[in-house]
């Protein structure tokens, strides 16, 4: 639950310049005939980082299925391509469901090698109700302010507390989206993204999405297989577990990262003095959790929160010496300055955050059945917690709503696929949001796919990241479509990077890749 990177472009900006996407093309998914699309009215909206930028903005139907019907609108950004050479259109998410793409485009041209990004135009979006996309959604506005009730519900109060959360979080939304929740959903984005590509004039795009944007790009490549030039998947999702079952396997995941975190601190002993065996590191994190359970830090961090503020650790390692030097500074210096800090920069929620849960939830909840009987949730949650106590409820309540949705859910699209040229797989074996089998599974059921694996890897959102030997396979199939080709589940395999260092001062580090894009990728997943 990081706090999101602010948009680009206003919303008045954005809107002021919208085009209407051509009904037709956007809800025709087996032709691979374009229709004639308005043009966008691309502006500038540059930043000092990514000074190419360009914003626009497409009206699409609310409801496909009624395309002269209510109009929504879409925010676009673009960095054009510069090359003589031109491959098209390289549309770019980040995940969620839920993350604005919007400075993904920036960020994808910028860390590509330079010839390959002049060749597309990498194209960035928000999806329906996200950030400066409009109408977006912020349910509840304030549902992650502190103190939250403790996640672990070992009293019936507790369990109460939380589910009343839960439910009033999932009314608020039918009562001030009635109209809206029944079209946010991922099939309705498909075809969102498919009017994006009309508008473009593009017979075909390349599609590269991080987390859910992997099962996001398998849909729309099941629905329209032939508008798919090339499609990068990195971090990917299960297919077959959408969403419940999912949830439940990544709490696992999560536990084990969680504790490859603490045997790194174990491992840093000289700069952390918290021990130098995982299992008492381990007891000591827990041992803060309990104490900030009965007396939050500054009023703000209890238990709840201090999940929130070491989840993003489990998403990149890159977090783990700002967490470490917070764990040690409350349990060695009785100092929680610290921790409130990396909870402000690492758990707290501000808007843009409530939008993409608002978001999240919207889309998990309708994509897919959720159990209705909360004795099912309770079952299986504590069944889970007693393996992987790390964050099992804390991820439980943060799909609660979904138990008390307001409207029908659908069935989950079957993307088994042989009509899409081969696509390009990227997963970390220690993965923890997206656990390895889950790109193991997709790729299975993308015929001709091919997966490179980071063997060791636990970071979720690896391309463009820093390891070399994975950005050579995206870039080759970015240049010319060429896939690795071997003979195991794993066609090429890349060693992982090594973890990180102890801070060297307490002066904040510039910025890396690794850390730009972590800051970018989607909301949950």
């Amino acid at each position: 639950m990081r706090k999101r990177a602010a948009v680009l472009c206003g919303a008045a900006a954005i809107v002021a310049g919208s085009v209407t996407a051509v009904p037709a093309e956007a809800d025709a998914p087996r032709t691979a005939r374009s229709a004639p699309a308005a043009k966008l009215a691309w502006k500038d909206c540059g930043t000092e980082k990514y000074p190419t930028l360009q914003c626009a903005s497409l009206n699409v139907p609310l409801d496909h299925a009624k395309p002269r019907g209510r109009q929504i609108t879409l925010a676009l950004s673009r960095v054009p391509h510069t090359a003589k050479r031109y491959q098209g259109p390289l549309l770019v998410n980040p995940g969620g469901p839920g993350g604005s793409g919007l400075t993904l485009a920036g960020f994808v041209a910028s860390a590509l090698p330079g010839p390959v990004a002049a060749q597309y135009d990498v194209i960035g979006f928000d999806p329906r109700g996200v950030g400066a996309s409009r109408p977006a959604l912020d349910c509840r506005p304030g549902h992650f302010g502190p103190v939250r009730p403790d996640s672990v519900p070992v009293t019936q109060a507790l369990e109460e507390a939380n589910v009343t959360r839960a439910k009033a979080f999932a009314e608020a939304c039918g009562k001030k989206y009635g109209d809206l929740l029944p079209h946010i959903d991922t099939v309705s984005a498909v075809r969102d993204m498919d009017a994006i590509r009309a508008a473009l004039g593009a017979r075909r795009i390349t599609y590269f999405g991080y987390s859910y944007g992997s099962y996001l790009g398998a849909v729309y490549g099941r629905l329209f297989p032939q508008r798919v030039r090339r499609l990068v998947l990195d971090s990917v999702v299960d297919p077959t577990g959408v969403w419940y079952e999912d949830n439940l396997t990544q709490d696992h995941a999560f536990n084990n990262r969680h504790r490859a975190f603490l045997a790194w601190v174990a491992r840093h002993d000289g700069a952390y003095r918290l021990g130098t065996v995982p299992a008492a590191v381990e007891s000591r994190w827990y041992a803060m959790r309990a104490a900030l359970a009965k007396e939050p830090a500054d009023g703000k961090v209890g238990a709840a929160e201090l999940e929130d503020t070491y989840v993003p650790g489990a998403y990149y390692n890159g977090y783990w010496p700002h967490l470490a030097e917070a764990f040690a500074a409350y349990v060695n210096d009785k100092n929680d300055d610290p921790l409130v800090e990396a909870y402000e920069n690492f758990g707290a929620v501000d808007a843009s955050g409530h939008n993409g849960y608002s978001v999240y939830t919207a889309v998990e909840c309708r994509d897919a059945p959720w159990p209705r009987d909360w004795r099912q949730w309770r079952g299986d949650n504590w069944a889970v917690h007693a393996r992987a106590p790390f964050m099992t409820w804390n991820n439980a309540w943060y799909n609660a709503p979904c138990a008390f949705w307001p409207t029908r859910a659908l069935r989950p699209v079957d993307i088994t696929n042989d009509e899409l040229p081969p696509a390009l797989l990227f997963q970390a074996t220690n993965d923890a949001a997206t656990p390895y089998r889950g790109g193991v599974t997709m790729g299975r059921r993308l015929a001709r796919s091919s997966l490179v694996v980071e063997d060791g890897g636990g970071n979720h959102g690896i391309t463009l990241s820093g390891n070399d030997c994975l950005d050579k396979h995206l870039t080759a199939y970015l240049t010319d479509g060429t896939v690795p080709r071997g003979e195991g589940e794993a066609d090429a395999v890349c060693p992982a990077l090594p973890d990180p260092k102890p801070l060297a001062s307490k002066a904040a580090p510039a910025p890396s890749r690794g850390s730009t894009l972590h800051g970018l990728l989607g909301f949950r997943r």
